[in-house]
Parts: C-alpha cells; structure tokens; sequence
C-alpha cells in the first residue's frame, strides 16, 4: 500500500511517498481503508521532533482519518468488516490503511461523508473537551477564542455560540475575522493590528472575560490571562506561536482564576467512553449541519508535505484534509 512517510525528524520537503506492507489488525484493533485524513498543526511538529509524541520511525503523519473497516483483530466485537468509521490515531492516517484501537473510532451517521467526518475528530473534539470539560463554561458566558480561523480555533467559536456563550473571535488579519464572525463570532480583535489586553478589556468591560481558549500561546498569553473575569479560565491548548510562555503566577492569585491544561490525546486515553459520546455528538451535529466543518482545501495523498507546509504558514482558515 502507499503511504507517506517520516523516515527522519524535518520539514514537510523530507516526506516521501512509498510502498509499505499492509498493517496487520492487533487484540483490540481494526484496520481500516483510509478514505480521508484530517490534518492538523501538530502534524507539522511531530515530522520536526517537536511533539510530546515521538514515533518509531518510519511513520506518517495524520491524526485522525475517516474510512471503512477492512478486518478486525481478536477481541473487537463492536465493529465489523464494511463499517463506516471515523477517529483519533495519533499518527499514521496519511497512508492507504492504518490500524487503529477499537476504542478510538466510531461510527459514521449515514448522511455524513467521508471528508468532513476527516476534519472532525480532533477540532472539534479538543474544543468540546476544553469549553464543557475542563472550562466548565455556562451560557451567558463571555469567551474569547485566540486563533479563531484557525481548525481548532474555528471549532471553539462555533460550539461556544451552540453553548450560548458571547464569542469574541481573535486573529491575525481582518479577512480572518470575518471568516470567524461569519462563523458565528459576535466580537472580533485583530491583535496584529490592536493590544489584545486593551481590545478584551473594552469587550469585557468591568466583569472581564470568562474564557480564554487559547491554542496560539506566544506573546498572547499573558495580556489573554490579565483580561480574565474574577474566576476566569484560561484554556491551554497549544503553541502555534511557537514560543511557550511563563506567566506570572500572581495574575492567577489576584484573579482567583485557574489556568487549565487541555491534553486532548490523554484524555481519548484516560477516558475512551467519554471520548466516543462525544465523538459521536458531534458527528449527528455536523451531519445536522449544526457545525461547519469547514475544509479549505483537499489535497490527493501525493500532495500531503504541500499540505503540511500551508498549514506551517499559518495560512489556512479551517481544515485541510487529505483523500486518499
């Protein structure tokens, strides 16, 4: 089968398209043929080595993928050859077939198609695990989503509008702010262009904002932690800014705030069940076309390292997904 493949830590110019065996289904696994791939911004760290995972090598990158199951292994009893599925994999989606755990994939609605079931996994699923898991957030609730066009960023501001939160939508130009609020933004901030601090404390006014959603890191997160209300929550999510901040620690004493880590990978590990509801939720919720889903781009196999380097660049507004 074809597969793209890591062979060596670099840049999206050092994969390469090749020929490997076709994966064998493990206890607990099935292997799936991969119709689509979700691409996502760690999948430009972890072909570098800087991702928290390290796979063996060679390996593809990929972290979530929807398709059809071809076998399954000893023990797997939910999921039978001809099933449409979609889900988390870590690594190794970007390739014709790919074993996958049991309990990290489910079943596809039948009016949702294989591209945007893709894109959905991992946004969607980190966003809804940070805003009703670990944020706790209620309606009426004033949320602020840095890198609002972005994937991840995008999938925060349309479940928080679905939660009733006021979404103030946060970017880098005003062409992707208008994309946010046309995706249900009701505030935006340009912090290229305007203080974040001063842009969230005019939208915030005296109360300040209840969550910070925050997958960019950088310079933007320590005005993000000081526009915090009286027991704010400050979401992190990641670091595509590149730089990991250190804040200071009296902010979240003053504030009575938390600063709350959102590990999407642990917790598909540490809770699988909770993770396949939500997956599932979802995945009606899109097929209703009550979220976006929205895909910039598709790209053939071939074409995954052009992929790779948009979304390195910061170009792209919503998901890129691979057709395999």
């Amino acid at each position: 089968m074809k597969a793209i493949l890591c062979q060596r830590y670099g840049t999206p110019d050092d994969l390469v398209l090749e020929d490997v065996p076709d994966p064998v289904a493990g206890p607990g696994e099935v292997v799936a043929r991969v119709a689509a791939v979700g691409l996502n911004f760690f999948d430009t760290l972890i072909i570098a080595g800087r991702y928290q995972t390290k796979p063996p090598f060679p390996f593809s990158p990929g972290g979530e993928f929807a398709g059809v199951v071809e076998r399954v292994g000893p023990g797997v009893t939910e999921f039978q050859p001809g099933d449409r599925v979609m889900g988390y994999t870590n690594f190794n989606a970007a390739r014709e077939r790919t074993a996958v755990p049991a309990g990290q994939i489910v079943k596809l609605p039948g009016d949702l198609d294989f591209e945007r079931a893709a894109a959905l996994t991992i946004t969607y699923g980190t966003a809804y695990h940070a805003l009703k898991h670990r944020a706790l957030m209620r309606a009426g609730e004033t949320l602020a989503v840095l890198g609002a066009s972005g994937g991840v960023g995008l999938a925060a501001v349309e479940l928080g509008r679905i939660m009733g939160a006021r979404v103030i939508a946060c970017a880098s130009s005003d062409d992707k702010l208008v994309f946010a609020r046309a995706h249900g933004a009701h505030e935006a901030v340009n912090y290229d262009s305007e203080d974040l601090r001063a842009a969230l404390k005019r939208i915030g006014g005296d109360h300040g904002i209840d969550v910070v959603f925050d997958p960019v890191g950088g310079r933007y997160s320590e005005p993000a932690v000081r526009s915090l209300a009286w027991e704010g929550r400050h979401l992190v999510v990641g670091f595509a800014a590149g730089d990991i901040p250190k804040l200071p620690l009296n902010l979240v004493l003053l504030k009575g705030c938390a600063i709350v880590g959102v590990f999407w990978g642990a917790w598909v590990r540490h809770d699988q069940e909770q993770y396949k509801a939500a997956i599932a939720e979802l995945a009606q919720w899109c097929a209703a076309g009550k979220l976006s889903c929205h895909i910039q781009q598709v790209y053939p196999l071939a074409e995954t390292p052009t992929a790779l380097k948009a979304l390195a660049d910061r170009k792209v507004m919503g998901k890129l997904v691979v057709r395999v």
